[in-house]
């Protein structure tokens, strides 16, 4: 058997991840079936799972993919801002339309919670520390908990990604985040 070199072995996972995604985005996580995935990646099911398992192994791999992007934006520049670039790069975020599934899911089979949480757990750190770094530079408003904030803005997303993801419209939404963003923030 040859030996693949490592470059090309994530090569091979890059494209599968970015094939899955686009399936996922267009058949939901039960509508990406074996062989909707092979087509969607143009690699076979043995290639598919020789690198991810199985479909859960993938998708938890596209949401491990999204929080690490989202948490490294949320160190920089906050949580809204993960909001905007979903409203301002759909193309990026289109796989997030299987959210309703998602909830589902969460809800129905503790296993997949509890790996869905391990992977999202890095997000959740990163709007901890941003909280408590803005909270000690005295710019976040200080009559709730950093945690009641983290809970609002949690909220807020899955209710942006809901309200995404069943086509509601776009509308109007910017001035929304504008809105939370302010009120999340110190008033002087």
């Amino acid at each position: 058997m040859p030996v693949v070199s490592d470059t090309e072995l994530t090569r091979r996972q890059t494209e599968i991840l970015e094939g899955a995604r686009r399936c996922f985005a267009e058949y939901g996580y039960e509508g990406a079936t074996v062989r909707r995935l092979e087509e969607a990646t143009g690699k076979s099911r043995g290639a598919i799972f020789h690198h991810f398992g199985d479909k859960e192994n993938l998708f938890l791999a596209l949401a491990r993919e999204d929080a690490a992007r989202q948490a490294s934006l949320v160190a920089r520049e906050g949580l809204v801002e993960v909001m905007r670039d979903i409203l301002d790069h759909p193309e990026r975020h289109d796989w997030l339309a299987t959210r309703l599934e998602i909830t589902k899911m969460l809800r129905t089979d503790p296993v997949f919670r509890s790996r869905w949480h391990l992977h999202q757990e890095v997000l959740d750190q990163a709007v901890r520390e941003r909280l408590a770094r803005l909270g000690a530079d005295g710019r976040m408003r200080t009559d709730v908990t950093p945690e009641v904030l983290h809970t609002y803005l949690e909220t807020v997303l899955d209710g942006l990604i809901t309200r995404l993801a069943s086509g509601g419209s776009t509308e109007g939404l910017e001035e929304v985040l504008d809105l939370v963003e302010g009120s999340v923030r110190r008033t002087v």
